[in-house]
């Protein structure tokens, strides 16, 4: 254990911040299957609706740093291509 109060408070102040980042990422897996549950029953409206919902919580990922714009990016095209191709 640290013995510098600054050092005390990063300790916790980097724990908060690891919860936090664990959460975004738990949240994008989530919405990540729910788009492919969505594209495996092959409802194009519900995955249309779901991927909507992704690109908003990977576009908030990546603006606080969680996820990289690429990977953010890599995803979005991925899931949409997926999409597109229901019902063909």
């Amino acid at each position: 254990m640290a013995n510098i109060k600054s050092a005390k408070k990063r300790i916790l102040v980097s724990a908060k911040k690891a919860m936090r980042n664990k959460a975004a990422k738990s949240a994008v897996k989530t919405q990540i299957k729910k788009v492919d549950s969505a594209i495996a029953a092959a409802d194009k409206d519900l995955a249309a609706q779901e991927l909507n919902n992704l690109k908003s919580i990977l576009n908030k990922t990546a603006s606080k740093g969680i996820l990289k714009k690429s990977t953010v990016a890599r995803k979005i095209s991925r899931m949409a291509l997926a999409v597109e191709k229901i019902g063909k």
